[in-house]
């Protein structure tokens, strides 16, 4: 696939695809990611393991707990999918212009470099940082909550958890943990960044008894992707979880205080706690939100950056 607009406007239509990638994502993945915010901010020896914390969370709860916080996701991640997506759509066609390209092995057709796709990716994570943070604050706070009855929980649902934190640190309150987001969603340079190389690498096989069609090369490489992106990104996501688990009406924690936090109580391995779980959330997560999303841009019609290969 190459670029095929030279355009300097603004394009929307990665910003559409990145709706149905984040609803994708809430429901194949918030049950995971529950279980790994609880790991990551519940004190130290609150569960032993991953499967530990989902049976006590079961058990203690019930199946639907593992839904909590589900709320903000669905809108959140439809809205912040939007901004990642979109946003990156536009950050490889302004490298393009830029004139941060290759030429295609066999032909005259030029793409955006792997560096560019990086660029991009390292851009578009900081920009949905923006919109991310508070919907993740939220998130996180909800959670947490292990009581059963909703009448004993300090927050009694999104809108609740938005006002007490507001009234207790401002509007800007609800961006605690920013500096947090912005080092996690660096990471993104990764996730594109090799999610290009994937698709480059399956394209490859064209020709050969292994050949398979772009949406299935799309789904392998958005999965295998997102492990290269965990495993980088991990230590910052401990870090601003557990910025974002404080409760409302103590001080906001710096990022270096709460790294300092981390490692005293686990030492190293403390930035990796909740990676198990991360792993096997990840791959389906990934690779059905970009399987969604890339399906979506062919449909759409939108402007092609990447590999150069049939359609299919």
């Amino acid at each position: 696939m190459a670029t095929e607009s030279d355009s300097g406007h603004v394009r929307l239509v990665g910003a559409l695809a990145g709706v149905g990638s984040g609803l994708t994502k809430v429901a194949v993945g918030h049950g995971f990611d529950t279980i790994k915010t609880r790991l990551q901010c519940s004190p130290p020896g609150t569960y032993k393991s991953a499967i530990d914390c989902l049976m006590k969370t079961v058990r203690n709860e019930s199946t639907f707990a593992l839904y909590k916080g589900a709320t903000p996701p669905a809108v959140g991640w439809a809205a912040i999918d939007s901004l990642l997506l979109g946003s990156l759509h536009n950050y490889r066609l302004f490298l393009i212009r830029q004139g941060l390209t290759e030429t295609v092995p066999g032909s005259d057709v030029k793409r955006l470099t792997l560096v560019g796709h990086g660029i991009a990716g390292l851009f578009a994570g900081w920009t949905s940082a923006l919109l991310a943070t508070p919907m993740e604050q939220l998130k996180v706070k909800l959670q947490l909550q292990l009581q059963r009855s909703s009448a004993d929980r300090v927050y009694k649902g999104p809108i609740d958890c938005m006002r007490q934190i507001a009234r207790a640190h401002g509007v800007f309150g609800l961006w605690t943990g920013f500096t947090g987001s912005l080092a996690f969603r660096s990471n993104f340079l990764w996730m594109f960044g090799s999610f290009e190389a994937l698709m480059r690498a399956f394209s490859k096989l064209d020709g050969t008894p292994y050949a398979i069609s772009t949406p299935t090369a799309n789904f392998l490489s958005g999965g295998l992707a997102s492990f290269v992106y965990w495993i980088m990104a991990i230590p910052a996501d401990n870090i601003k979880n557990r910025m974002m688990a404080t409760p409302h009406h103590l001080p906001k924690p710096s990022f270096q205080q709460t790294a300092r936090q981390i490692f005293a109580e686990g030492g190293y391995r403390g930035y990796y706690r909740g990676l198990g779980p991360t792993l096997l959330r990840a791959f389906p997560v990934n690779a059905s939100a970009l399987w969604v999303y890339e399906g979506l841009m062919r449909v759409l019609g939108a402007e092609k950056v990447s590999v150069c290969r049939p359609a299919d």
